[in-house]
Order: structure tokens, then sequence, then C-alpha cells
């Protein structure tokens, strides 16, 4: 009876993972239906725990496996390793239908694009300059405030709350940013942070600079909000960091340069403030390892178009379409279709 469990549950992840769902169905049912309520609850429950419980499932699994493979010895060298991937392979299904079930879902709802007006007409090389010059200026006009004062998370929240409700989101229970035992993985793989998809819990790297903290925070509560597609996510992060303090607008900066950097060289544009945590930024990266980039760019791109994100990893530069894309009101606000 255990064999066929698990067997059905293999079969399942199997459908699951190959049947064509419709995006608006996906969107109604589970992104705005099923999910919303389950977020609220599983990252509730989550904040309770002062540590990362996405530690203890990867220690738990690692443990696990050690300890089937040394209890399959008993059964010779053959019969042994069948054992193994047999059970590896069906609790690997069982952890996708759970992937699917707590957050894996929102992957295939309808694209933000196709929800807002969206203009392609508007992204043009003079607009992707003009973008980032105003990333400089706001840099150069908020560093001094920017730093003035520690990161305001229930402004930061109340803006993120307000625009993932004009997106047509409801309210979020936001993760309480967590440090991980993978700390130092992140940092080697230059990794800023990370949202656990099993129990919805938000998780940093341990190497931030202040003024980093609000767009990556904002952005893995965006993942919380079911914006499972990267550049999404840094839109909604982007939307937030425009309607909240100096400081977050000075990190949305930040994150922009790197996909927009103006019409001028940044050495040249840049005021001495930006330009040394830009030093401390690339300082930081100077001591991530280029083998685990690698490694961690390579299977994070294997990972998105397995969920069926064309664009892999490159979804992440995406952003600056959707911003440049997407009208806003005199409020700032992107009109909805």
């Amino acid at each position: 009876m255990k064999r066929a469990a698990w067997m059905a549950a293999f079969a399942i992840a199997l459908i699951a993972a190959l049947l064509p769902l419709p995006p608006a169905a996906v969107e109604r049912w589970y992104s705005h239906g099923i999910f919303p309520p389950l977020q609220r609850v599983l990252t509730a429950v989550s904040n309770l725990v002062p540590f990362a419980l996405f530690d203890v499932l990867w220690i738990g699994g690692a443990a696990a496996a050690g300890v089937l493979v040394y209890r399959s010895r008993a059964y010779g060298w053959k019969k042994g390793t069948l054992h193994v991937a047999t059970v590896l392979a069906c609790v690997a299904a069982a952890s996708y239908l759970a992937f699917l079930a707590a957050w894996g879902l929102n992957y295939r709802r309808l694209p933000l694009s196709d929800k807002v007006v969206f203009e392609e007409e508007r992204i043009t090389a003079e607009a992707h300059a003009a973008l980032g010059d105003r990333a400089v200026a706001t840099l150069n006009a908020e560093y001094v405030r920017a730093h003035e004062r520690p990161l305001d998370r229930d402004r930061l929240l109340a803006a993120f709350q307000d625009a993932h409700r004009v997106l047509g989101g409801s309210p979020i229970v936001p993760g309480v940013p967590k440090p991980t035992l993978l700390g130092w993985y992140f940092h080697k793989a230059s990794i800023a942070g990370m949202t656990n998809p099993f129990l919805l819990e938000t998780l940093l790297a341990p190497d931030l600079l202040d003024v980093e903290l609000p767009f990556v925070i904002a952005h893995e509560w965006a993942h919380l909000a079911g914006y499972a597609d990267e550049s999404e996510a840094n839109f909604v992060a982007y939307l937030t960091c425009q309607r909240a303090d100096a400081g977050a607008r000075y990190s949305a900066a930040l994150m922009l340069i790197g996909y927009a950097p103006g019409t001028r060289p940044l050495k040249d544009s840049l005021d001495i403030g930006p330009k040394i945590d830009l030093v401390a930024i690339r300082t930081r990266y100077a001591q991530t390892s280029g083998v685990l980039r690698f490694a961690a760019r390579e299977s994070y791109d294997r990972y998105l178009k397995a969920n069926r994100v064309e664009k892999g990893i490159e979804s992440y530069d995406a952003v600056v379409q959707l911003i440049l894309g997407t009208p806003l009101d005199a409020a700032g606000n992107p009109r909805l279709r």
C-alpha cells in the first residue's frame, strides 16, 4: 500500500508538470483564490520561529538521504542503488506537489504585462537612458537621507500593500527577514535573498548593505504575494520603493543602475556618496566565488525554465521593460486592463 501511494504521487506529479493549465484559470482559482489565505497562514506560522525553517528542511532532507543510503547497503549494490533511486524519485515527486500547492502554481498565472496597460512602443533606447539618468539623480539627491535613518519596515510594508492592492492583490502577511545557515553560500554565490517556497518565509544574505535592504525585502515580499516571475517581483518592489521613504527610493535606484546606467559613465555622473556604496558592493562581489556564481546561475536558470519562465535568469532584466512599457497615472499607479 505504501509503495502504491508513492507511485501514485509520482504519477500525479508527472501529470502536474506536463499538464497545460489555462493561465486565466490559475489566476482566478489559485493566485486569487486558494493562495492568498494559504500564504497568510504559512507565513504567519513561519514568522513565529526565529530561525529559518528552510534550514530544517534541507538539513533534515540531507540527513534522511544519508540514512537511506546507509540502510540500503543491506540490499546489495544493485538493488540498494535501485531502492535509493526509487525512494528519492518518489520523495522528489511528493516535494514537487507540495511546491506547486504552496507557491509554485503562481508561475502559471497570467503575466503581469497582460493585466496592466502595457505599451511596447514606450520601450525605446532614449527612454531606457532617461530611466538610468533618473536613477542616478535619485542616488545623488537621496544619499544623505537614505543613510541617516534605519529601515522603516512599517512604512515599507504600507507602501508594499498599497502597490500590491493597486495591481489587484489582497493584503499579505509579510515575512520577517531571517538569516540562514546558507548565508555563506548566499555570499559566495552573490545571492541577495530567497523565499522559502514551501513555508513562505523570507531569507536574506548576511552581507547586504543597509541601503540595499528595502528593495531586496520588497522583492521577497512580492514573491510571497504570488509574483513568482523575477521581473514582476522586481517591478512590484520598484513600485513599493517609490511609495516609501528616501531610503527605499535610493535602494530601488541602486538596483536600476545595474540595468539602466544612464547616458553618462557612472564615474562622471555619481556623487562621492553613491560611489562609496557602489565600491562596497563591488568589493563584496569580488569576494564571491566565480564557480559558485556560475553554478547558482545555471541551476536557477534551469529551475525557472522548468517552471515555464522562458527567459530563465534573463527574466530579472525584463523589469526595465515593465517599468518603461507601463504608463503610470499622476499617483504613480499602473492602469489595469
